[in-house]
């Protein structure tokens, strides 16, 4: 036994969770004392006007009162259309929820013909377990659960994001520290509700599902699988649904209104612009919460089901069992003290020291969950302990574990580096590619695909390393950690992520306001960094997926019962021939959904800027509500064939060529979707930085390449619209296509076992 007791654990868990939920709502406190409605200012507050902006100073000739005002009705245009986007999403999730539960319920029910008597055990022979109908029965439930809470991280992100929006632009006016501040706070927000309700969900589901399980831990925590299922599928959908609702109007935005007539980004003549902040909110926040916690939740299943079949489970140690959410309890306690390095203890001063101060949070948490790993592993682990390893014993002592989770969380610390380092334009990555806009978008497409692909080596290898050490050490239950220990610090990752779109509508609605130019300076600066991180956020969110599906594929090979997965056998190799085209299959999918809705789009801006008279003078105001409808009903409809391919590949291969061929197929899809996943994401990111050094023009080289409306300017615009999808929709889905095939066949693993390879058994 380990030094913690279990009496102990069973309330250090939950309270680590409720102090995260305190610690967001206090930030979200600290967010809400930015007053945005000009009902905050009565007659008291006379003053606040000269206390603000000095008596003359007005707003390009716009009175304070009248752009906090605009401001008002600007964020709750982008609030509403979000809002309505997701509710109107989510109407059509809850009919997939239904099926998709039925369809866990029939498949693992019919294992054993729907019995409910107890059966032997599939790892501890001698014991029984519960009948298979209960493990189908929880296993929905489970995995109701999972998508419950992925959806509400999903929507309470968008919330605080579109209610920080306009705080931030307001705050922008003070300086440029208040305004990080408030944007970076939000983020927290996001993060610390999304680490806690994740982990406080899993724990009381656990200790639910305990009442009926009671001593059969190897039944209770395969059901368990379901939340990582019911997180992942919803992830899914809000990634790529909001990922072709943001492009579609980012494309079209872009290509009319700066290409065409040279008007600058969140105009608001722009007919596509609301269109487009509202699509940041649905995409990059909805979307990256929800994936981020199918990951965690996924990690935190899979090292919990490889757990109940080794001496934590058999021996009944519940302090060792909870490992996992014991070092989910220890980040959210790194984080929340890294958080208050971003707020509290350093200020910011200028727009040089936002990235570096961004860049120290991943330090600083990566440093101080090192020494909270330690802590963990020495307190809740006995020194010495076996984990299942494919039918044999492994003896494992405590601190190899320590190792397992360390080196996943400085891998994530190296992938989120290296990322940094090939899309923010301080580095001469991202410079050679502006520079090759000087002749134009064809060098521009050709420098910024080559910079993907290059960024793909060092992750990869970070990524190997990992799964080698943690495996070797601790065999598959060393990688579910090491993916544990990547998104152990994801309250952090989340808020330096939520903080980029903040920040993108913040500079968007300054723009629309009218605000002078020093503001929309200061919000273009929050957004260059935001972006950077945001890539950030996708290289942490494609590497733990990685580890995630390995251990999860490793667990999938256990629960169907394959001695080895040979790769000379021609079953095994077709599935894996196979698997490795589903990624780019899947790509095709999302960009081509992309391509068509931005098509619309571009129609609709231009028909639009020609038949409005006074459009373009800015005397009248153009029809927004049309390119809403646009891209959200492109999103509701392209959003089903790309999750039919995912989730319905595993069911096929699995029921009709059996375990092996779906083995190869997880393998395959793993392999080759990481390396698309980070080539397009890191691509997208590079032109979207490299259009925004050439608008900056803070270096004599930026300046030679710029004013925006050059011909460089407009090769780099073109190059920053093709990264667009690849960026946004296509690389953030991959991460989710690798992880979900892999859980879902973990789930559905029983069925497969006992009725798959339909074909191969009648040849």
């Amino acid at each position: 036994m380990g030094l913690l007791s279990e009496g102990l654990t069973q309330i250090l868990i939950p309270v680590a969770a409720l102090i995260g939920i305190g610690f967001s709502l206090l930030q979200w406190l600290l967010v809400s004392r930015v007053r945005v409605s000009a009902a905050d200012h009565t007659d008291a507050d006379s003053g606040y006007h000269k206390n603000l902006l000095g008596d003359a100073e007005l707003e390009n000739g716009v009175q304070g009162l009248e752009v906090t005002i605009k401001c008002t009705e600007i964020q709750h245009a982008i609030s509403v259309g979000a809002t309505s986007f997701l509710f109107t999403e989510y109407r059509y999730l809850t009919i997939f929820m239904g099926v998709f539960g039925a369809i866990i319920f029939l498949f693992l029910g019919s294992v054993k013909g729907f019995s409910i008597k107890s059966e032997p055990c599939t790892y501890n022979e001698g014991n029984l377990c519960k009948p298979a109908l209960a493990n189908a029965i929880f296993s929905t439930v489970a995995f109701l659960l999972g998508a419950l809470t992925s959806v509400l991280s999903g929507f309470l992100g968008m919330k605080i994001a579109t209610y920080a929006n306009a705080r931030t632009t307001l705050e922008a006016r003070k300086g440029i520290g208040r305004a990080f501040v408030t944007a970076f706070r939000s983020g927290a927000v996001m993060g610390f509700l999304l680490a806690a309700n994740g982990l406080l969900v899993l724990y009381i589901t656990i200790n639910l599902f305990k009442l009926y399980y009671g001593d059969d831990w190897e039944g209770l925590y395969e059901s368990i699988t379901g939340y990582g299922l019911g997180g992942s599928s919803m992830a899914l959908f809000g990634r790529v649904g909001g990922g072709i609702y943001t492009k579609a109007a980012d494309v079209g935005a872009d290509l009319v209104g700066k290409v065409e007539h040279n008007i600058p980004e969140d105009d608001p003549r722009n007919p596509a612009v609301i269109a487009d902040n509202v699509g940041d909110n649905v995409g990059d926040i909805a979307g990256m919460g929800s994936d981020l916690f199918g990951s965690y939740a996924e990690s935190s299943c899979a090292a919990l089901f490889v757990a109940s079949i080794s001496s934590f489970g058999t021996n009944h140690d519940y302090t060792a069992m909870s490992y996992p959410l014991i070092i989910s309890s220890m980040g959210i306690v790194v984080c929340l003290i890294t958080t208050l390095f971003a707020t509290d203890l350093f200020e910011i001063k200028n727009v040089s020291q936002i990235e570096p101060s961004l860049k120290r949070q991943l330090l600083i948490s990566t440093g101080l969950m090192t020494a909270g790993i330690a802590v963990v592993s020495f307190i809740a682990l006995p020194s010495e302990f076996t984990l299942y390893n494919f039918g044999a014993n492994k003896f494992v002592k405590n601190w190899h574990l320590f190792f397992c989770v360390a080196i996943g969380l400085w891998a994530g610390l190296v992938i989120g580096y290296i990322t940094e380092y090939f899309t923010s334009n301080a580095y001469s990555p991202v410079q050679d590619v502006a520079d090759s806009c000087r002749t134009g978008a064809a060098t521009n497409v050709i420098f910024g695909l080559a910079l993907g692909y290059k960024s793909v080596i060092i992750p990869i290898f970070a990524i190997a390393l990992a799964i080698y050490v943690s495996f070797s050490l601790a065999a598959m239950y060393g990688v579910a950690v090491a993916a544990l220990g990547m998104l152990s610090t994801i309250a952090t990752s989340l808020a330096i992520d939520a903080y980029g779109p903040i920040s993108d509508n913040a500079g968007g609605i300054a723009e629309m306001a009218g605000m002078r130019h020093e503001i929309r300076e200061r919000t273009d600066a929050l957004d260059t960094a935001g972006n950077t991180t945001a890539a950030i956020g996708k290289g942490f969110a494609i590497g733990s997926a990685a580890l995630v599906s390995f251990a999860l594929f490793g667990a999938y090979v256990s629960r169907a019962g394959i001695k080895t997965v040979n790769v000379m056998t021609p079953k095994v190799f077709i599935g894996l021939i196979v698997g490795a085209m589903l990624p780019y299959w899947f790509s095709a999918m999302t960009m081509k959904s992309v391509g068509s809705a931005a098509l619309k789009m571009v129609e609709e801006v231009r028909r639009q800027f020609n038949s409005i008279p006074g459009l373009i003078e800015g005397r009248a105001k153009p029809d927004y509500a049309t390119c809403v409808k646009i891209s959200t009903d492109a999103s509701l409809r392209e959003m089903i064939p790309p999750g039919a391919l995912v989730l319905l590949t595993p069911l096929i291969a699995g029921t009709f060529f059996g375990v092996e061929t779906l083995a190869g197929v997880l393998a395959g899809s793993l392999v080759s979707g990481v390396q698309v996943a980070i080539s397009a994401s890191n691509t997208g990111g590079a032109w979207d930085n490299a259009k925004k050094y050439i608008e900056a023009g803070t270096t004599a080289h930026a300046v030679s390449l710029g004013p925006k409306g050059s011909d460089a300017h407009k090769a780099a615009v073109i190059g920053d619209t093709v990264g667009d999808p690849l960026k946004d929709t296509s690389g953030p889905s991959l991460n989710i296509l690798i992880k979900l095939m892999a859980v879902e066949s973990l789930v559905f693993a029983p069925f497969f076992a006992a009725h798959g390879g339909l074909i191969f058994k009648l040849l």
